[in-house]
């Protein structure tokens, strides 16, 4: 899939529930990345099962994550530097500093309720 600007979709609103427009909502790369290389396996995996309840959890899931990347880009693209950096101390085996806030303030403070 070639990447598509983000700009199609209106800024605030979700995108439609759709492989397409989910794709087009994300604009940081490393959520495209993550969009195509999860299709091709979920692809596979309907392939063989022939099931479609795998495919509909993966529409769901990556819907939500283009709904927060319409409503945080920058937030995002903050996620996947933290990340990185996370990754790097552990990489070289040093302690992984821990936030003061736990995952549900954060989800809170993200407007996300469980």
């Amino acid at each position: 899939m070639s990447a598509q600007p983000h700009e199609f979709t209106p800024e605030g609103s979700p995108p439609e529930k759709n492989l397409r427009a989910i794709r087009r909502a994300l604009v940081v790369r490393q959520d495209r990345d993550g969009f195509d290389a999860g299709l091709d396996v979920v692809l596979a995996e309907v392939r063989a099962s022939l099931d479609l309840g795998r495919l509909n959890e993966f529409i769901h899931t990556w819907w939500l994550i283009a709904c927060d990347s319409i409503k945080d880009p920058q937030g995002r693209r903050e996620l996947y530097e933290r990340a990185a950096r996370v990754q790097e101390l552990a990489d070289v085996g040093k302690q992984i500093p821990r936030g003061d806030k736990t995952w549900r303030q954060l989800l809170a403070e993200r407007g996300v309720e469980r």
